[in-house]
C-alpha cells in the first residue's frame, strides 16, 4: 500500500477468489471440483498476466505485425508491476491445488487465510510456502520463546551480511560490465561474470534468510530456499539446491501434471523443457529469461541421458572428480547468468562478443582488494554451512566462538556495507 495504495486490491482479490473456490471444491463432486479449480487458477494468473506479461505480449504483437505486414495499433501498455505478485500468486495457487488434490482441507477462517497469503516475512520474495507447512502453524499460539529469538537474529545477522557486504560491493562492479562490455578486456568480463554468480546468489540468499529469521523468531518455521548450490554437481542437483521452494512448486503441480517421467523419453524431454521455460518466464516477461530457463532445460536433458546411458562415468566418483563435476557445473551456470542479468538480446550478444574479441584489451576495471576478501570468507563460510544453517552451526559452538562470530559480522555490516542502495534483486519478479 506504501507501494501504491490501489495494488492492495489486487491481493484482496486473489485471496477472495482462491478463499471461495477452495471452499467450494472441497464440498463439490469431481466435475464441478475440477470447474471450480479452472475457475480459480484461470482468474489469478489473469492479474498475474495483466501486471507482468501485458506489455510483453503487446510488444511482441508489434513486431510480428512488422515481419509478416500486417495492421496492429501500436499501443504502449505500461503497468507497474506490484512487489511480489509472483510469489503470493504462487503461494495462493499451490493451496487451491492442494484442497483439490485432497492434500489440504479448506480454510474457513477468512483471517487466517488472508495472513497465509500475507505473511509479512515472505510476502514479496518468498520462500513460496506450501499450505500444509505454513497454514496449521498460524492456527497455534505462539509465545516468545528464547531459542527462537536466538535463532531467528541470527539468520537475521547473517543475512544481512551476505546481502550488504557480499552482493551490494559485487553489484557496483557488475553495473559497470553490463552498462558497456565493449569498453572491457576477456579477463574483466569474465571476473563480472564471477561476481554476479555470487550477487544473485548473496542478494537472494540473504533476503530467504532474513525472512526466514524473522518468521523463526515469531516461532514459524518456513523452508529453507537455498542449500549451497554451488557445491552441485549438475544441473539437476543445482535446481534441488537453488530457490527450492519454487523449483519444487513447479516440479509438484506443473511437471508432475505432465507426466513427470513416467512418458516415453521423447514426451519426458518435452515436459522438462516445459517446465524450464517456464520457470524462466515466471522471472521475467522478456525472450532472455525464458532462453535461459531452455538453457537449463537442455543442459539437464543432457546430463540425465548421460547418466542414462553412459553410467561408468557416473560411478567414477572421487574427491577430485566430484571437484570438477562442481567447476563444470558453476561454469555452466555462470555463463547462463548471463541471459538472466543482460536487459535484451542485443546486450546478451555484446557482452559475448567483446568476451571472445577483445582478449588483448587493456582496460581500468580494478576490483579493491577487500572485496574479493569478502567474497574468499563468504565461500568458505558456504562451504562451513554445507547442507546446514547459520542458527543450527551456530547452536552447536563454544558461546566464546559463536559470540566473536556474531562481532565480526555485526563490524563487518557497519563498516564495509556498500555506499550505494542496490534493492534486493527479486523485488523485480
Amino acid at each position: 500500500m506504501f507501494f501504491i495504495p490501489q495494488y492492495i486490491l489486487i491481493l484482496f482479490v486473489t485471496i477472495l477468489i482462491d478463499y471461495v473456490a477452495a471452499i467450494y471444491i472441497e464440498k463439490s463432486d469431481q466435475s464441478r471440483k475440477k470447474k471450480y479449480l479452472i475457475i480459480s487458477i484461470v482468474a489469478t494468473c489473469l492479474v498475474l498476466i495483466i501486471f507482468k506479461y501485458l506489455d510483453f505480449f503487446n510488444q511482441n504483437m508489434i513486431q510480428l505485425s512488422h515481419l509478416l505486414g500486417f495492421y496492429y495499433p501500436e499501443k504502449v501498455i505500461k503497468v507497474v508491476l506490484p512487489i511480489g505478485l509472483s510469489f503470493h500468486t504462487f503461494q495462493s495457487l499451490s493451496y487451491v491445488i492442494e484442497v483439490y488434490r485432497g492434500h489440504q482441507k479448506a480454510e474457513r477462517n477468512f483471517g487466517i487465510y488472508s495472513l497465509y497469503v500475507m505473511f509479512y516475512p515472505q510476502l514479496v520474495t518468498g520462500p513460496i510456502e506450501r499450505p500444509q507447512n505454513l497454514l496449521v502453524q498460524l492456527k497455534e499460539e505462539k509465545k516468545l520463546d528464547y531459542s527462537n529469538l536466538s535463532n531467528g537474529l541470527r539468520l537475521i545477522l547473517y543475512g544481512l551480511f551476505v546481502k550488504m557486504v557480499i552482493a551490494d560491493n559485487l553489484a557496483s562492479y557488475v553495473d559497470q560490465i553490463y552498462a558497456n562490455p565493449k569498453e572491457y578486456g576477456t579477463l574483466s568480463i569474465l571476473t563480472g561474470l564471477f561476481f554476479y554468480s555470487f550477487q544473485i546468489y548473496c542478494d537472494f540468499l540473504g533476503y530467504s534468510t532474513i525472512a526466514v529469521g524473522c518468521a523463526k523468531s515469531m516461532g514459524y518455521n518456513l523452508m529453507d530456499n537455498f542449500k549451497n548450490p554451488y557445491f552441485s554437481k549438475g544441473i539437476g542437483e543445482f535446481w534441488q539446491r537453488w530457490h527450492i521452494s519454487l523449483s519444487s512448486w513447479f516440479r509438484d503441480y506443473v511437471y508432475f501434471s505432465l507426466g513427470g517421467n513416467k512418458v516415453k523419453i521423447q514426451r519426458w524431454m518435452i515436459n522438462i523443457l516445459i517446465v524450464f521455460a517456464l520457470s524462466g518466464f515466471w522471472h521475467g516477461a522478456n525472450w532472455t529469461f525464458i532462453i535461459w530457463g531452455l538453457a537449463h532445460g537442455f543442459i539437464y536433458i543432457m546430463e540425465s541421458l548421460s547418466d542414462r546411458y553412459l553410467p561408468r562415468i557416473k560411478e567414477l566418483k572421487n574427491s577430485w572428480v566430484n571437484l570438477l563435476y562442481i567447476t563444470k557445473t558453476f561454469i555452466l551456470v555462470s555463463f547462463i547468468w548471463i541471459l538472466f542479468r543482460a536487459s535484451s538480446i542485443y546486450q546478451v550478444k555484446t557482452l559475448l562478443a567483446s568476451l571472445l574479441k577483445n582478449i588483448h584489451l587493456q582496460d581500468k576495471f580494478y576490483v579493491d582488494p577487500k572485496v574479493w576478501i569478502f567474497l574468499g570468507i563468504f565461500i568458505l563460510s558456504d562451504y562451513v554451512l554445507f547442507n546446514t544453517r547459520f542458527d543450527k552451526w551456530c547452536s552447536v559452538q563454544k558461546s566464546y566462538a559463536r559470540w566473536s562470530v556474531y562481532f565480526i559480522l555485526i563490524f563487518m555490516i557497519i563498516v564495509f556495507s556498500s555506499i550505494n542502495n542496490f534493492p534486493f534483486i527479486y523485488f523485480q519478479f
